[in-house]
């Protein structure tokens, strides 16, 4: 009798260069009772091969690797036998680049290597890579498929826009995140008529490749939140990864302010805490949009703003990588739209 999706194992192909390293993820992840490691490669040709003859759940993926890089392995991956990827990745000068390029060509998320704190404790990362993994094991192909650059619209040309009374737009997200930001913001004009303030959840470090690469891709400015800067029109401000992101309401002008605080927060930056925040500042001239993530985050805060009179915007099943965040906000508040990723620049400028 066969077992049923929940019960059966997910099938992981590791890909690491190091012997060392591939042997530690085997041991992390053979002892888990959901995952099963069905080979390793050492380079990417080979992973390549093994993919098409194994097709694995999930593909654990060094970012830097001999014969054939990981970018390149993962792109003809995605191409030729598309499967969900994790990379493994490190905050090197082109570590947070690379990283970035890999969730655009497909990958599903990615692992800080370096947070380990060096090869004799890959260990440290296990609980993390699990959790992604059975989540990668999840997701649908066709949404990761779906490349950024399809979706750039006329908007990026538009002159500035009159606002409605929105004082800001808050984005939220985290699993999936990044290419998703990538298409919403490329979508938007350098005229936009309010700040947006973005909590993207991302080890340290990875933030300012992030807020980096997005603005040499934007016309809107993009860059990463200072503590105490004023709010301006026409700039995306990413929330520095390991801090809150908070907004704050000084003699009439809007302010990012960055603490540690609340310091229990499941993740920091948190969507919970900008959003309430948010509510204080603006109360009702707020415009929220939660993306694609895992877990909860925004849920809370989404509750928080709907009090307060502000609207919240979800992305819809049919386009999130991953539904957890969105699907929580639902449940929480009757929100204002649930639209699928490529529409959500376009009700942004329908909203504002």
């Amino acid at each position: 009798m066969n077992s049923s999706p929940e019960q059966r194992k997910v099938r992981v192909l590791v890909v690491d260069d190091s012997a060392f390293v591939r042997r530690a993820l085997i041991r992390m992840l053979d002892n888990h009772p959901l995952i099963q490691v069905i080979d390793v490669a050492s380079d990417g040709e080979m992973a390549v091969n093994l993919v098409k003859k194994l097709h694995p759940d999930v593909v654990t993926l060094d970012v830097r690797m001999p014969v054939l890089d990981g970018l390149s392995a993962l792109k003809r991956i995605m191409t030729e036998v598309p499967t969900p990827v994790i990379m493994l990745s490190s905050l090197t000068e082109k570590g947070g680049e690379n990283t970035l390029k890999a969730l655009e060509l497909g990958a599903v998320d990615f692992i800080d290597k370096s947070a380990a704190g060096g090869p004799m404790e890959i260990t440290g990362i296990a609980s993390e890579l699990v959790a992604k993994i059975l989540v990668a094991a999840r997701v649908e192909m066709r949404k990761l498929q779906t490349s950024p650059q399809e979706t750039r619209t006329e908007h990026a040309s538009r002159p500035r826009i009159a606002s409605s009374g929105t004082e800001l737009v808050l984005i939220g997200t985290s699993t999936g995140g990044p290419p998703a930001l990538q298409q919403v913001l490329t979508a938007l004009p350098a005229g936009f008529p309010c700040p947006i303030l973005i909590v993207q959840h991302m080890p340290v470090g990875f933030t300012a490749s992030l807020a980096e690469r997005l603005d040499r891709m934007c016309a809107l400015t993009v860059k990463e939140a200072e503590d105490g800067e004023t709010l301006l029109a026409g700039t995306a401000y990413i929330a520095p990864a390991g801090h809150h992101l908070k907004v704050s309401r000084e003699g009439g002008v809007l302010r990012a302010k960055l603490d540690l605080e609340p310091a229990t927060a499941l993740h920091r930056p948190s969507v919970d805490t900008l959003l309430e925040t948010a509510a204080t500042a603006c109360g009702g001239k707020c415009l929220a949009v939660v993306l694609t993530g895992m877990g909860k985050d925004g849920a809370v805060g989404a509750a928080a703003l709907d009090r307060a009179g502000g609207r919240v915007v979800v992305e819809s099943e049919e386009s999130a990588i991953v539904f957890g965040m969105p699907k929580a906000v639902l449940e929480t508040v009757k929100t204002a739209a649930s639209v699928p990723l490529h529409k959500v620049a376009k009700t942004l400028l329908e909203m504002v």
